[in-house]
């Protein structure tokens, strides 16, 4: 809800009150085309942007508010996805260690590579982890479909670390106000820490991708892998394909040298 209110109160209402429109019948397919020229999105967050007016839409279509699905008809940017790679075990350890000489607060900085390296959750979501969600050496990751809590345990010198912090307002990695710009100072944080480990082509997503190749690599299935992350199976596998074929490898020469 906060990503549509953020497109439709933010950005498409004063859009068309600008352009004269008063009433959501009166916005075509070349007026959203206009609107759609207008953001400065990446290619992929345009997509998902088109894909919510194209929601909003379809709900106006199906409440008589409208005749059509204009938003239909505007076609998404092209998106090239280059995909991230895993840390190496010696990229991770020089990340952690970096940790320590970093200028501002090192238990804090610490703490939250810890926690998205372990738990596989994106940048936002880490920031967000209240104190709540990490019970009994387990951390809430996000609710299935089903209603069911996931949790993923995570090591002793994880919860250890974030024990250490004072939590905010309840939270260990932010204040509760204004998450795009915590999400900002955050991702500078990490760089300069990419930069102190001389890691190159650092990104906060590939803690996400390291937590995910390490499980396939201890022998978790793609269904589990995408219960963690939140993905399906199908985009675990397609994302993560040369760790599930080495992971298939090593489990067949297992079998293999089983025979005797």
């Amino acid at each position: 809800m906060r990503k549509y209110r953020h497109l439709l109160e933010d950005r498409f209402i004063p859009w068309a009150e600008q352009k004269g429109f008063r009433n959501i019948r009166h916005v075509s397919v070349d007026a959203l085309r206009q609107f759609r020229q207008t953001w400065t999105d990446s290619p992929l967050y345009a997509t998902k942007n088109l894909e919510r007016m194209r929601a909003f839409f379809r709900f106006c279509h199906q409440a008589g508010w409208t005749k059509d699905n204009p938003a239909k008809a505007v076609k998404p940017p092209k998106v090239t996805q280059s995909p991230t790679l895993p840390f190496s075990r010696d990229e991770m350890k020089r990340i952690v260690d970096a940790c320590d000489r970093y200028r501002g607060h090192k238990a804090r900085m610490k703490a939250f590579v810890l926690t998205m390296r372990y738990t596989g959750l994106r940048i936002a979501d880490a920031i967000r982890l209240s104190k709540d969600h990490v019970v009994d050496g387990r951390v809430f990751v996000r609710t299935a479909k089903t209603g069911q809590p996931v949790t993923v345990p995570v090591p002793p010198h994880v919860i250890k670390a974030l024990n250490s912090l004072e939590a905010d307002a309840g939270r260990y990695f932010w204040t509760g106000k204004n998450i795009r710009s915590a999400v900002s100072n955050w991702s500078r944080y990490l760089a300069r820490i990419f930069e102190l480990a001389d890691v190159k082509d650092g990104h906060s997503h590939r803690f996400r991708d390291t937590c995910a190749v390490e499980l396939l690599l201890a022998g978790a299935s793609v269904e589990d892998v995408a219960t963690i992350l939140g993905n399906t199976p199908q985009v675990v596998a397609r994302h993560y394909a040369p760790w599930v074929r080495e992971r298939q490898e090593r489990l067949e020469k297992l079998v293999r040298h089983s025979w005797g």
